[in-house]
């Protein structure tokens, strides 16, 4: 068996090669920095198994973050180098490939986007590149999926380059290779480049970013609603709950058939793994996880996110960062997980806190905003827009003061610009399919489990007890009423299960608002604590899961006492506004 590894540039579509030669779906996007963790599988071609390994993007073997120290030592342990190269752009993708050269490994050179390189009147001899590396070359269009069986033939023909690597003028060296193999044809403006241009201008930039946010917004509200409206809500109330209900009415033990069904015929009521848990995780949350997605999957493709961290670059460079940190924010507003894990990619220790903290506290994740945007919709439109607001501006205001008391210098904003393209159905709909995947293997059971916990705390009376110690702190700090202290134990599990749970309170506009808040922010998930202790380290992790705590107390508390209360239960109103 072989190893090959799969080296390249950030976005030079190295995890889109790997997934169309192994065959495996893969996340993949249209901007920097989307690999973050190692993947590997087996391939058999001839006789040869070889082992593939695709690892995170980096631009030199110089760099040393953790990303670049990770692959070199998996290039270290590797028999063969397959260098993905961006054939659109080779001065800047042959350093690295020079560099790679030096390892004293067989190698292959991969020149992907191939069929956006011809569109741009690009013309390269390859058979000159060949003789000039001492390696196979191989031209590829991985999005339409040309040239991958040739590149897997040509791991067979793979050999020790013969071009030596000259340190103290490598820039004169690479510019004397494309001159000697690059041509350009003349050619005018595209579309695809005039929007490009546009989306880039500092007021069309501006007025871009706020339409694509709307829009999303928008289409992931909509298409939410009709989800659960016109199609899964009908089908949980007329056909699944009489089924299950009559499905488990010959059960003997009132304590199983309560941790099954619950004691309420309200799915939000019940706390039944098949009644509660199915309904959150499938009818409330699921619709508004796929319409984001949906929505986020075409930007990711399109090339757009790129474009949104350099419009946003000024307003982060205020909050000590730049603009790339948009797109693991962005992220975050999907789910926390992937979104600090997007953070590996960033420069130091000191970016990653800031846009850690960032990430807690701008915005809940999707699921947390379809039940925020749902029953808060009862109250109206102003009470929904104020949670999001005071959000917002806690995130941006604790982040500046953390920027004053970290110490370090704000390091200066490079980012890859890719074309804009258009998306691939087939491989929107493969990511998209990976992350539904994702989404139940990891919902389904948090949620089976945490109403397993409720029911089973309530049966020992642990939340009758938790309820009395922390009533009278409760009711004088926040307003909010005692019975809200099992719903925060439950919110480590799953925090849009616990906002969901707020329903069968009956809290007034004033005590939703402070309570959604207050969930939002007190503790972090459960996948997102571990994910923290992973990224950041023990000592960081919980310096920034204790001041999000005493934000959200705090926030909450001045809430309290500022906005008019309503002294009366009222009821929300039905219907949206």
């Amino acid at each position: 068996m072989k190893k090959v590894v799969l080296v390249g540039n950030p976005n030079v579509g190295k995890s889109l090669v790997f997934s169309r030669i192994t065959g495996t779906g893969t996340v993949t996007a249209n901007y920097a920095g989307t690999t973050v963790e190692t993947k590997t599988r087996k391939i058999k071609y001839g006789d040869t198994i070889y082992e593939l390994v695709d690892g995170p993007g980096i631009y030199s073997l110089d760099q040393f973050s953790q990303p670049g120290k990770e692959v070199l030592n998996i290039i270290e342990n590797s028999d063969i180098i397959v260098n993905i190269v961006d054939a659109t752009n080779l001065e800047r993708n042959l350093n690295l490939t020079l560099q790679l050269l030096q390892m004293g490994k067989p190698m292959v050179v991969c020149l992907n986007f191939w069929d956006d390189t011809v569109h741009n009147g690009i013309i390269i001899d390859i058979p000159m590149l060949e003789n000039i590396l001492g390696i196979p070359v191989v031209a590829v269009s991985a999005l339409h999926n040309e040239g991958i069986e040739k590149l897997v033939a040509s791991l067979q023909k793979a050999r020790i380059g013969s071009m030596k690597y000259d340190a103290e003028n490598h820039w004169n060296q690479i510019g004397n290779i494309v001159s000697k193999i690059q041509k350009l044809e003349h050619r005018h403006h595209t579309s695809f480049e005039r929007l490009s241009d546009f989306t880039l201008h500092p007021v069309g930039g501006i007025v871009t970013a706020v339409a694509v946010l709307l829009a999303t917004l928008i289409i992931v509200r909509f298409m939410g609603e009709g989800l659960i409206n016109g199609l899964l809500d009908p089908f949980y109330t007329n056909i699944y709950a009489p089924f299950i209900m009559d499905l488990t009415s010959h059960i003997s033990s009132e304590f199983i058939k309560g941790l099954l069904v619950g004691y309420s015929t309200d799915p939000l009521e019940s706390f039944g793994i098949f009644t509660s848990g199915v309904y959150i995780a499938l009818i409330l949350v699921f619709p508004y996880f796929l319409s984001f997605y949906l929505v986020f999957g075409f930007l990711e493709d399109f090339g757009y996110l790129p474009r949104l961290a350099v419009v946003l670059d000024n307003l982060f460079h205020r909050l000590g960062l730049h603009g790339y940190s948009s797109i693991p924010v962005m992220l975050g507003l999907g789910c926390k997980v992937p979104a600090l894990l997007s953070t590996q990619v960033l420069n130091n220790q000191r970016e990653k806190i800031l846009t850690t903290a960032l990430i807690m506290m701008s915005a809940p994740c999707l699921p947390q905003t379809a039940m925020i945007v749902s029953m808060g919709m009862h109250y109206g439109t102003a009470t929904v827009l104020f949670i999001f607001i005071i959000l917002l501006l806690l995130a941006f205001g604790t982040t500046v003061l953390i920027n004053r008391f970290i110490p370090g210098e704000e390091v200066e904003f490079f980012t890859e610009l890719p074309s804009y393209r258009i998306p691939s159905l087939s491989l929107m709909a493969n990511k998209l399919w990976i992350r539904i995947v994702e989404y139940f293997a990891e919902v389904l059971p948090m949620i089976a489990i945490g109403v397993l916990i409720m029911n089973v705390l309530d049966y020992l009376k642990v939340i009758e007890f938790i309820t009395n110690a922390i009533k009278k702190p409760v009711e004088m700090v926040l307003g909010l009423p005692p019975e809200i202290a099992p719903i925060m134990l439950l919110g480590f599990l799953r925090k849009d299960v616990s906002i969901a749970l707020l329903a069968p309170l009956n809290l007034t506009a004033h005590q939703f608002i402070i309570a959604s808040i207050f969930l939002v922010l007190y503790t972090p998930c459960i996948s997102s604590f571990f994910t923290l202790l992973k990224e950041l380290g023990t000592k960081a992790a919980m310096k920034i899961i204790g001041l999000v705590f005493i934000a959200a107390i705090l926030v909450t508390a001045v809430l309290h006492t500022l906005i008019p209360l309503q002294k009366q239960g009222i009821p929300p109103r039905r219907g949206f506004n």
